[in-house]
């Protein structure tokens, strides 16, 4: 597989700058609206927004079930930030009418970092991304509370402004609540991160998800 072909779900959120690291990333990256758009695609990518909204999308849409049903039968899926919630089992703060695509083996928290005022920028060591630290932008971000034992732990915070490895387990003293939070996971073909790399010009999480999906 040379090109793949990989779709961005376009009912909310950052489609446009997904679709240009994608490019940038080696894959052919196209909209996605329709469930029969669906069949055409090797990889997919579900943007950040408002979980809850694009949980209503979908179901308008009718892009639901038949998402459901190919994350299931093992499309490789990329979420970040509201997409992470969508591929999460369980969501913490979750409202009563919510619900998600699932396949991910992870319990969520929404909004953990705070509200949209408390939004920030940092970076992360990520597990299989070489190179040095990701410019990392948490919006309304949440965070992985628990991974169950098939899901494998890319990256963890160590306090705002600063990096920490994926494996650093023990935060420094006073490095504050949101310290050693798990913030990027793997489970097979289904990839997420808190944060919003699209937006911060450095293509390198879509490169591991474009090598993700040509595995």
């Amino acid at each position: 597989m040379v090109k793949p072909v990989i779709g961005v779900l376009a009912l909310q959120g950052d489609v446009r700058e997904h679709v240009a690291a994608l490019e940038v990333a080696g894959a052919r990256a196209v909209t996605v609206r329709r469930p029969t758009e669906l069949a055409a695609l090797d990889g997919l990518v579900l943007p950040g927004g408002e979980s809850t909204t694009i949980d209503k999308l979908l179901r308008i849409f009718e892009l639901f079930d038949p998402l459901r049903a190919a994350i299931a039968a093992g499309l490789p899926v990329y979420g970040s930030c509201a997409g992470m919630i969508l591929l999460a089992d369980r969501v913490l703060g979750a409202t009563h009418d919510q619900q998600t695509l699932g396949g991910l083996d992870v319990t969520v928290r929404r909004n953990a970092f705070g509200r949209q005022v408390d939004s920030f920028e940092s970076s992360v060591e990520m597990t299989g991304v070489p190179g040095g630290p990701v410019p990392a932008a948490f919006i309304r971000a949440p965070w992985v509370e628990q991974a169950g034992p098939g899901v494998q732990v890319l990256a963890r915070t160590r306090h705002r402004g600063a990096s920490a490895p994926a494996s650093g387990a023990v935060p420094a003293a006073g490095a504050g609540e949101d310290a050693g939070r798990i913030v990027a996971v793997r489970q097979g073909t289904l990839l997420a991160t808190s944060f919003h790399p699209e937006i911060t010009g450095d293509a390198r999480v879509h490169e591991l998800f474009v090598a993700i999906v040509k595995e």
